[in-house]
């Protein structure tokens, strides 16, 4: 799925592809200002907190290098049966917004439709999940204090501006379960300077960081971090433990009598022989289930235009008469005429039927209804065909 955003860090960066990710520290800018208020505004996060029930630890606040408490920002709404739902107060976030604040939101991919395209265009680039959290700090507030993330980030400076200091990596690799609680940070500076609007940096896993606004004064910062988390080793070895329950030799119990374990060694070896870390790959992206969307329901109207929404690229085989399609745990076979409805609507990109009838053929309407029945696509509605407006073009043919 080709993305105006995806186009912009690569060129920022430097970068052909996605296959830097967790190789090294780079910074780099996008010229593109009209892009930066696209994805996300000040006053889009506020309108977003103020419209949904948030709870912590989605949504929090930060002051003076401490965590507010919610009670501060959040009031239980009772409706007229006495029902009570928790929103945030708009008013007492404005106040601690007005004194100098952090606020962090979790996952906006989950509540607004140009992040979750955003996610999902990196996650088909990057073959990674990928969620997005936004900071929004103002005035003079403190960030988080020196820490390391478990997994690769790529920092996009959406308004305003913020110091950051990067240090180098303390141990190789860490984990958030791991043998080791890393909590020495290096000495090793890597960066140490202002991101202003546009500025994209990208901070492997492990490597330490702090931003903050102490020395900024009047103002504010509005940054989004787009996490990435690839797979292990450790990962692989997970999928294997599961693999392996399907043998008897593995449900065996293990005991302290001098049972020979030789046969349970060789089991070992023979399953990592068959089930390497290519197969584990390629299942992980094949087999992770649907997202969530809005379901087509035919009494609403008719079906003008779909989009596919796996979470990762399906896979799609030419066989001799046929056409394999491989997505979200699901494998399905067409004849090899729909390939040519196939391409489009499963390349990530928005597809109006009747538009794409005139090349592809009306065929396409029936495969449209397949794929949404599946799950792998979705049908495009306003709010998401939002997302995808002036950021990814449409696909006819």
């Amino acid at each position: 799925m080709e993305h105006r955003l995806i186009t912009a860090i690569e060129t920022a960066l430097g970068w052909d592809g996605s296959e830097p990710i967790g190789a090294g520290f780079a910074l780099g800018r996008i010229e593109d200002d009209a892009l930066l208020s696209r994805i996300l505004t000040p006053n889009k996060l506020l309108d977003i907190a103020m419209r949904r029930s948030l709870n912590r630890p989605q949504f929090r606040a930060f002051q003076k290098g401490e965590e507010v408490h919610p009670a501060i920002y959040f009031t239980d709404t009772v409706s007229p049966r006495g029902q009570s739902i928790p929103m945030a107060n708009m008013h007492r976030l404005g106040d601690l917004l007005r004194q100098g604040a952090t606020l962090i939101m979790d996952q906006v991919n989950v509540f607004d439709p140009t992040m979750e395209v955003a996610c999902r265009a990196l996650q088909w680039w990057a073959r990674e999940r990928v969620q997005v959290n936004a900071y929004l700090t103002t005035n003079a507030a403190e960030g988080f204090p020196l820490h390391w993330d478990d997994h690769d980030v790529i920092v996009v400076q959406l308004s305003g501006q913020k110091d950051w200091e990067v240090r180098a990596a303390s141990r190789t690799a860490p984990m958030y379960r791991d043998a080791d609680p890393n909590s020495a940070p290096s000495e090793t500076v890597i960066f140490n300077g202002t991101l202003h609007a546009g500025n994209v940096m990208h901070i492997p896993r492990g490597h330490w960081h702090q931003a903050t606004r102490t020395r900024s004064g009047t103002g504010h910062s509005l940054h989004v971090t787009f996490g990435i988390t690839k797979r292990t080793g450790a990962s692989w070895m997970a999928w294997l433990g599961d693999w392996c329950r399907e043998q008897e030799v593995f449900r065996r119990d293990l005991d302290r009598t001098g049972t020979d374990t030789t046969p349970l060694v060789e089991a070992v070896t023979r399953l990592v022989g068959v089930r390497g870390p290519e197969n584990f790959l390629t299942a992980y992206e094949q087999q992770t289930a649907p997202g969530r969307q809005v379901p087509f329901l035919d009494i609403f109207g008719g079906l003008d235009a779909v989009v596919c929404t796996t979470h990762f690229p399906p896979r799609i085989t030419e066989y001799e008469g046929t056409a394999g399609v491989t997505s979200a745990g699901k494998q399905l076979t067409f004849a090899a005429k729909a390939l040519p409805a196939l391409r489009p609507l499963l390349s990530g990109r928005p597809v109006p039927l009747e538009q794409a009838a005139v090349t592809v053929g009306d065929e396409i309407h029936e495969v449209a209804d397949i794929l949404i029945k599946e799950d792998l696509c979705a049908p495009l509605t306003d709010e998401l065909s939002s997302g995808y407006t002036g950021l990814v073009t449409v696909a006819t043919s």
